[in-house]
């Protein structure tokens, strides 16, 4: 279970902003949970924390659900990210500078690291119940695309926490319908269109290292680390000369957000050795590296959602033979946030894509928390008219959710959040078929 810890006196304290329920600072000072960026944990975990879904036009059904997810929560993937902290602040206290906060901290360290010992980057136990109540959701939702022995054509990344999320949330599916035809398939074979640099091209590892040095910069101009150190360290002056104080900072952050992932840390909290301000900061900038890396960017040339192209046609691909055989089921695919977004910007889901060059107030208008928390997906959900095996691509409608929220495309609505396939498909495709002249350039 995930701890969530509400602090009504940061809020009192800001009264100079606006009380706004939408205002990011408000909502990283309510629920500190979420200044975790990519760590915080899908926050969706009964029906009554999301909005009811609008129905299907009259006459219209549910046949088939074109999916992508995100694993669940997971223990971090760098184990130094754990040792690191420990190591500086085992240095302190061996020249007995540590006091007392500091050697409550090392020891808190310590136990989270000794329980992440040879676990980095795997599933964590919450992680895996992500995975089984969004299973439950979606056949609840969508039955018409269960029944029977509809065909689930599941594929994971290689990487074990994406295989395991595939594994709970179909073995859920099938807990529900033992009729289900269930393949689940992980191999390098399909990883050009699953996982990002191992097909086309390499442009997502150029488009990271050339935003590396306005990251990295940010954090060393904006990132003042002293108070945190001054509260662990008994001489300032010798924890300046000895200790590198913004990496201190930052490990510690990180793993004080990842531990709502586990349901063995629900009585350890870190966040207590950071303030109101430091935490909306270190929220605000990871949140920067978030959007400049993965996102549509000006920093990166607006670049970085084409990485998903692959992924774009094999979802048109497998839409398209959806409705050409007429046959309901889903095809569910299992990998990272550094698919989900530069996907979810591809597809211009809701404001994902947002572009800006002023990141000073990008938060205001774009918050990593809302787009890939752990677990976060994609359905693409198809509709035709009841009793139909209709393969006119005119008859049928799509809508998306986003993290099971209804989400608006990038085309003109039939009615509500249901657009027509035909008109998202010739979008999708046109601006894909922009990306050929462009990539030879490049």
């Amino acid at each position: 279970m995930r701890h969530i810890t509400t602090y009504i006196t940061a809020i009192l304290a800001l009264t100079c902003l606006t009380l706004n329920a939408n205002n990011p600072l408000i909502q990283v000072t309510g629920n500190f949970d979420r200044s975790a960026s990519n760590h915080y944990a899908y926050p969706f975990g009964t029906d009554v924390d999301l909005p009811k879904l609008t129905p299907a036009p009259a006459g219209y059904e549910p046949f088939y659900i074109d999916h992508y997810g995100r694993h669940g929560s997971r223990w971090l993937t760098n184990g130094k990210t754990y040792e690191r902290p420990i190591e500086q602040l085992n240095k302190a206290k061996e020249a007995g500078m540590l006091n007392l906060q500091g050697d409550l901290l090392l020891r808190q360290l310590t136990f989270v690291n000794d329980k992440s010992r040879q676990r980095a980057g795997d599933l964590s136990d919450e992680g895996a119940v992500q995975h089984q109540q969004i299973a439950e959701r979606m056949f609840k939702n969508f039955p018409e695309v269960f029944h029977g022995d509809a065909l689930i054509d599941a594929k994971s990344t290689v990487i074990i926490r994406c295989i395991l999320s595939m594994q709970n949330e179909t073995m859920r599916l099938r807990s529900l319908n033992p009729s289900l035809r269930i393949n689940t398939d992980a191999s390098y074979h399909d990883m050009y269109y699953m996982g990002w640099g191992y097909g086309e091209d390499t442009l997502a590892n150029d488009l990271r290292k050339s935003v590396d040095p306005i990251s990295n910069g940010m954090y060393e101009q904006s990132l003042h680390p002293e108070r945190f150190i001054a509260q662990l360290i008994n001489d300032p002056a010798w924890a300046a000369a000895n200790l590198d104080g913004r990496q201190l900072m930052r490990d510690v952050f990180d793993i004080a957000g990842s531990l709502q992932g586990h349901n063995m840390f629900d009585d350890i909290s870190l966040y207590h050795y950071f303030n109101n301000s430091e935490i909306f900061e270190l929220w605000r900038l990871k949140n920067i590296y978030w959007y400049i890396h993965w996102a549509n960017a000006p920093q990166n040339g607006n670049r970085m959602p084409f990485i998903e192209r692959a992924l774009l046609r094999d979802m048109i691909e497998k839409g398209e033979n959806a409705i050409a055989t007429g046959q309901h089921g889903a095809s569910l695919r299992f990998g990272h946030e550094t698919c989900v977004l530069p996907l979810a910007c591809l597809l211009e889901i809701d404001s994902v894509n947002y572009s800006c060059d002023n990141l000073e107030t990008l938060h205001e208008h774009w918050q990593d928390y809302n787009i890939i928390p752990k677990a976060c997906n994609i359905q693409m959900v198809f509709y035709r008219p009841v009793g139909s095996t209709s393969n006119r691509p005119d008859d049928i409608l799509v809508k998306v959710l986003f993290n099971e929220h209804e989400a608006t495309l990038p085309a003109k609505p039939v009615t509500g959040p249901y657009y027509r396939w035909s008109d998202l498909k010739q979008y999708y495709e046109r601006k894909l078929a922009t990306v050929i002249d462009w990539t030879v350039k490049n």
